[in-house]
């Protein structure tokens, strides 16, 4: 038992060692000395095995070490799970939950949020999609069937911002969820998203710049067999070489986006003045980011044959569009001197009554909870959730129907007075008369009585 229990050690220490290794400086590879060899080559030598496992290396020369990247996690059998996707994964329930957490401040219900997020995501896979088979057409058109081999890799970034404000903003409709409120939590979420989601590509050594003597230059040998396998989009004016450092371009993004996010929620959030404006901050600032970076980058989608980058070309009109728009809706805010004018959702009446049913909803279900814990029957009432959300409906019919009292209070007022001056008038000629008719006058006064009951009766029917 001893003797197992010593070699899982040995073992777990071999893995742990050849998994991170920070050699000396002497061991440090000399990339120069891998010049002359083919980049096919090179990449089969440099494959480690580990307990079956084919793993990469990636080097930082000018710091002196080394990472060995294993982009498979684990294995259930035939099915093998990737780190790029748990990456994906955890970015994507960081931005749920912050989202989820928020929801309230930017006036939006939770559970209808649930669904926004679940339809944005289905759209976010199709846009991103799309968008790279459209601008990659010439590798998928002889293969149609390769378009839905997404497992493949060919996913765009703006493609999947897209189509998840397309078919997000389709169920907000149908959800009744305010669509600018709704984009201005999702601005944030995809910060957080993309800054997590970014190190995918460090894993899979993908997204990677030019060459550069920074300090923080990596290589490795996928990048020599992307090279020779011509998967790089390198631009006439750059001269690239295989064997040298290059920018980690997926580290640029991700800094920049966490960073974006720390800004726009600590200094933004509670200065905004119109719902969708945090949005279009996030717009403002990736684009920034993501122009100057993809200009770095050596996997760039172009548009046909010319040498622009679909990325770059984006990025320029969504900053110059959505700095326009902040400008323009906060001046037509000031010039307007309605405090209501645009004013958002969150801070609106509307939203106080949603609240409200919410609270008195989340009341019941403790309740009725509470009491099937205790093993007590449901109470019977009828259909809680319709007459709360039709509570406001019925108090607007209850103030109607209290008008309509005190109009025919008035109505019949009215008539009452006119009647009682009538009668007056009759009682005042029937006083000229002989008192031996006191018999007729009483039949007069009878007679007023009998109509102006009538009268009162008639004008309470008529309304």
């Amino acid at each position: 038992m001893l003797l197992q229990r010593t070699s899982t050690i040995a073992f777990q220490y071999r893995f742990i060692r050849s998994v991170l290794r920070f050699p000396s400086w002497s061991q440090t590879h000399n990339l120069s000395a891998h010049a002359g060899r083919s980049g096919i080559h090179i990449f089969k030598q440099r494959k480690i095995n580990i307990s079956g496992v084919v793993t990469l290396v990636l080097e930082f020369p000018k710091l002196g070490f080394e990472l060995t990247l294993n982009s498979q996690a684990f294995s259930i059998g035939n099915f093998s799970v990737a780190w790029y996707g748990i990456i994906i994964a955890i970015g994507f329930l960081l931005a749920l939950w912050y989202g989820l957490s928020r929801s309230k401040q930017y006036g939006i219900n939770p559970d209808k949020m649930i669904d926004v997020v679940i339809g944005g995501i289905i759209g976010g896979i199709i846009g991103a999609r799309l968008y790279y088979v459209l601008f990659s057409w010439a590798d998928y058109k002889d293969d149609l069937l390769s378009i839905f081999k997404i497992w493949n890799g060919g996913l765009a970034i703006y493609g999947g911002i897209i189509g998840a404000v397309l078919v997000g903003g389709l169920i907000c409709k149908w959800r009744k969820v305010k669509f600018s409120a709704m984009l201005d939590v999702a601005g944030l979420g995809f910060l957080i998203g993309q800054g997590i989601g970014r190190w995918g590509n460090f894993v899979n050594i993908e997204a990677y710049g030019s060459n550069t003597d920074l300090p923080w230059g990596m290589w490795s040998e996928k990048i020599v067999n992307d090279y020779y396998n011509g998967s790089l989009t390198i631009s006439d004016s750059i001269t690239f070489d295989p064997y040298s450092p290059v920018h980690p371009c997926f580290l640029y993004e991700s800094l920049w986006c966490i960073l974006g996010f720390v800004l726009i929620h600590f200094l933004w959030t509670k200065r905004r003045k119109f719902d969708g404006e945090i949005f279009l901050g996030y717009l403002a600032w990736y684009g920034a980011g993501r122009l100057f970076i993809e200009g770095l980058r050596t996997d760039s989608l172009m548009i046909g044959s010319t040498r622009l980058r679909v990325s770059q070309v984006l990025a320029g009109l969504l900053v110059l569009a959505s700095v326009i728009m902040i400008i323009v809706i906060r001046s037509r805010i000031r010039r307007s001197g309605d405090p209501e004018y645009l004013l958002p959702y969150v801070k609106t009446e509307a939203w106080q009554e949603e609240m409200r049913i919410m609270e008195e909803e989340a009341r019941l279900y403790k309740e009725r909870k509470e009491r099937k814990k205790a093993g007590l029957p449901p109470e019977e009432t009828e259909n809680e959730y319709e007459v709360l959300e039709n509570s406001a409906e019925s108090e607007e019919k209850s103030d109607a129907e209290s008008e309509e009292i005190e109009d025919i209070t008035v109505d019949e007022d009215d008539v009452t007075a006119d009647t009682n001056g009538i009668c007056e008038a009759e009682t005042d000629q029937d006083s000229q008369q002989p008192e031996d008719s006191q018999t007729e006058e009483k039949q007069t006064s009878a007679q007023c009585t009998e109509e102006i009951t009538e009268e009162q009766e008639d004008v309470g029917e008529d309304h």
